[in-house]
């Protein structure tokens, strides 16, 4: 079978031909035509069918002709001179930035366009008198580009960056080199007339170097000590402090009565070495979001329908915000329900899968309910609004009290969980140190207290997490498992049950298997089969007919679809049913062995009022599902939640390893309490999930892990997003997170020894400012390297 020229798919009986070459579709070819007409074929020569195809978009962008909507999309508007940014999420390679660089060759209106690769995003400047903005999203989803347009961007806030953490390691490092420079005298004892007379000015400007450092760059040790101490906690940051706070006190006591040179260069080498460890641990992926909620998933507006002053019904469009209780909304198909509504007319059957996890479609009657976040799937439905969208079933789930929880200030570090050890430890040093000193040498005293205040200070302690964690986390990227920040590894490692969804998580969401259960079908029903499924819009009758469509097509001389139960076709004088077992057993003949008594998912058959058999569609499990299972079975519990119905029970038990407890029918908060009671029974749990109906699940969790088939594409919020291929090495996540902190521990005994060695210098009063200036750096450099090569080294065993 021939591939598409221009997105790669395979072609199928519609194949369209044009220049000797084929394409999947009239939308492939006709980009291909406009690329070419406006001298753009370059795009076909970066990449070898790069391009994606188009989908039909009628009505879908009328909401742009809403101007209230149009400006808050706009990010600057100045005369004719507009901006604006789309999430798109079909580019993929070279070719697709080289040709949305280009877009002034296809429509002459844009001044300048900008790709963000990593994002996903362009920006285009255009004139706004010469092309409108439905024009210009009309044109990107013409040639295979179409924006990804959600409630989220109607309010959209400036990204604002924090760099307060650069500004303050550019201080510190500034004056740490400066300092070090102005040491070097004093390290080797230099005797030079003129560097002896300005020795006192040059111990000041290193104590001017060093107040910023102190009181703006370490700040934050300060603020964080505070904090612990208020709160009766001793977390590392309090030692951390309390050596800073002594050693500019020291430092600036020895100039002062000009004692000695102080350890300013310590001082400022520690608050450096502490701040690049924080900044190597801060790895930020800007371009996905792990907060999304489900504005990121609905509409920004809907089609509503009003009486004009001539008492004829009228469409507008407007934003989902406006949409009130009472107003008559049209939903078309494939498009989805943002509010909860009462059915008015139209055949609905709706998706739920991505609220309730349920994959089977939801067949709904003129006067019933319909929740908001289900999407049509069969025609124009009129519904009349029963809530706004604040207040929708869906939305409400946010309102759990769950989702303002901040789970990172409840969980405590590993390094925290030793600090108040270490740090009454070191307090009992200094304080049985002085006391030695005031009976045996009192002028000592004071000068052994701060020495051992001074170089006990945790700072390869406070390196070891920052740097293990930080390389863990690029590690993790590499291989597409993005987290959002390096404590959720430390967490990571502590979990002791997995709990997963299972539609769209152990499922894949491309696919399904099938198989025909029944009395084989002769060749002229399979015919007359094919030609009646593909005449439907239904989404299984679509699926079953993909698979089918090799046999050749009749011409139907009946065909009548009634939504939610059948179709029911005739051709030479022979008559098919096609649908729910109910629909097509009536007025059956033949004995009734098969029945419809399972939750499976299946179409049924009967040729002249005789029943033949059903074709069932099971879902399509992740590929290692079950080599993955049976690892982390061994160390952890496993279950499986799902909101779908209990039909693939028994495949599943096939799959999963013994012992695995499985609920089904599961709705949003059933799995949030569930995941609750096992925190409760003493587990810490990752959730690993995919849909809205999982939101409050992953919150809840101590982890949760949304895994997605884009990254880019909406995924609930999470604390980690799992690139769909690289499911199968969730296990090698665990083991890497827990081979990092067994890093982590091993370091702290490496700065152990070093603190030692120190303690050594300073209980017995020997420690010289040269000393503390080669052990400190030292300690830390060693720990940085460790815990670098470490981790490296492990990570590349799990590549």
């Amino acid at each position: 079978m021939e591939h598409c020229a221009h997105c790669g798919d395979l072609c199928s009986e519609e194949t369209v031909y044009h220049d000797d070459l084929s394409f999947c579709c009239n939308g492939c070819k006709t980009v291909y035509e406009l690329l070419h007409e406006n001298d753009l074929s370059y795009y076909y020569e970066m990449e070898r069918t790069p391009g994606v195809s188009p989908r039909e978009f009628e009505h879908k962008f009328d909401f742009l002709d809403n101007e209230s909507i149009v400006d808050k999309l706009l990010e600057f508007k100045d005369g004719h001179t507009s901006v604006v940014s789309f999430l798109i999420p079909s580019i993929h390679c070279s070719s697709c930035i080289w040709v949305l660089e280009n877009l002034n060759k296809l429509q002459p209106a844009v001044q300048a366009s900008q790709v963000n690769f990593p994002e996903k995003t362009i920006r285009i400047t255009f004139n706004s008198e010469r092309v409108s903005l439905k024009n210009l999203v009309k044109l990107l989803s013409r040639i295979g580009y179409e924006p990804y347009i959600s409630l989220e961007d109607s309010d959209k806030k400036e990204r604002r960056i924090n760099r307060s953490l650069i500004y303050k390691l550019g201080v510190a490092g500034f004056a740490f080199g400066n300092v070090m420079f102005l040491s070097f005298p004093e390290y080797f004892d230099v005797k030079e007339f003129w560097l002896d007379r300005f020795a006192p000015m040059f111990r000041w400007l290193m104590f001017a170097y060093s107040v910023p450092v102190v009181f703006y760059a370490a700040q934050d040790y300060f603020i964080s000590a505070f904090k612990g101490l208020r709160s009766k906690i001793l977390n590392i940051d309090v030692p951390i402090a309390l050596g800073i706070l002594v050693l500019f006190v020291r430092s600036t006591i020895d100039i002062v009565f000009d004692w000695g040179t102080g350890f300013f260069d310590s001082l400022t080498g520690l608050v450096f070495f502490l701040l690049v460890g924080k900044f190597f641990q801060q790895k930020t992926y800007s371009y996905l979001s792990f907060e999304r909620d489900y504005k990121s998933y609905f509409p920004i507006a809907v089609t509503r329908l009003f009486k004009n002053e001539e008492g004829d019904q009228t469409e507008e469009q407007v934003e989902v915000y406006e949409i009130q209780k009472g107003d008559r909304i049209l939903i078309r198909n494939n498009e989805l329900l943002p509010v909860d509504a009462i059915l008015i007319r139209g055949n609905a059957l709706i998706d739920y899968s991505f609220v309730t996890g349920e994959s089977e479609l939801v067949s709904r009657n003129s006067g019933d309910k319909l929740f908001a976040g289900g999407k049509q799937q069969a025609g124009i439905l009129e519904v009349e609004v029963l809530k706004p969208v604040e207040q929708s079933y869906l939305t409400q789930l946010w309102s759990n009290e769950i989702f303002d929880v901040d789970r990172q200030s409840a969980f405590q570090s590993f390094t925290d969980s030793i600090s108040k050890r270490f740090t009454i430890a070191i307090l009992a040093i200094a304080i049985i140190a002085t006391l030695f000193w005031m009976l045996y040498d009192p002028t000592k005293a004071f000068n052994v207290f701060t020495a051992v205040l001074i170089v006990a200070c945790p700072c390869a302690i406070a390196l070891s997490a920052p740097f293990t964690l930080g390389n863990i986390l690029r590690i993790f990227g590499r291989m597409r498992f993005y987290v959002k920040e390096a404590q959720v590894i430390e967490r990571m490692a502590a979990v002791d049950a997995v709990v997963f969804d299972k539609t769209g998580t152990l499922t894949t969401g491309t696919g399904s298997n099938m198989t025909y259960e029944g009395v084989a079908l002769t060749k002229d029903e399979e015919e007359l089969l094919t030609s009646t499924l593909r005449a439907s819009n239904h989404p299984l009758s679509r699926s079953l007919y993909d698979m089918l469509k090799d046999h050749d097509i009749k011409t139907l001389d009946s065909f009548e679809e009634l939504a939610g139960k059948g179709i029911t076709a005739s051709a030479d004088e022979q008559l098919i049913k096609v649908g729910s077992y109910q629909f097509v057993s009536e007025g059956k003949k033949g004995n009734d062995k098969i029945s419809d008594i399972d939750n499976r998912t299946a179409v049924h058959i009967s040729s002249n009022n005789l029943y033949k058999g059903c074709y069932v569609f099971q879902n399509r499990y992740r590929e290692g599902l079950t080599a993955l299972l049976s690892k982390l079975s061994k160390e952890k519990k496993l279950v499986v939640l799902s909101g779908d119905n209990d039909g693939e029970r028994d495949r599943l038990m096939q799959l999963v390893p013994a012992g695995t407890a499985m609920y089904f029918n599961q709705k949003p908060e059933d799995k949030l309490n569930f995941i609750h009671k096992m925190q409760e029974n003493g587990n810490r749990v990752m959730m690993v999930g995919d849909g809205l109906n999982d939101a409050g699940a992953l919150k809840q969790s101590d982890i949760g892990v949304a895994i997605a088939e884009n990254v880019n594409i909406f995924s609930p919020a999470c604390d980690a997003i799992l690139d769909a291929s690289m499911f199968g090495r969730l296990a090698d996540f665990f083991q890497l997170s827990k081979t990092g902190m067994r890093i982590i521990r091993w370091s702290f005994v490496l700065s152990l020894i070093y603190n030692l060695i120190g303690l050594g210098f300073a209980v017995t009063g020997h420690l010289a400012p040269v000393v503390a200036a080669i052990l400190m750096p030292l300690s830390s450099i060693s720990i940085v390297v460790f815990t670098t090569i470490a981790t490296r080294y492990f990570g590349s065993r799990i590549n």
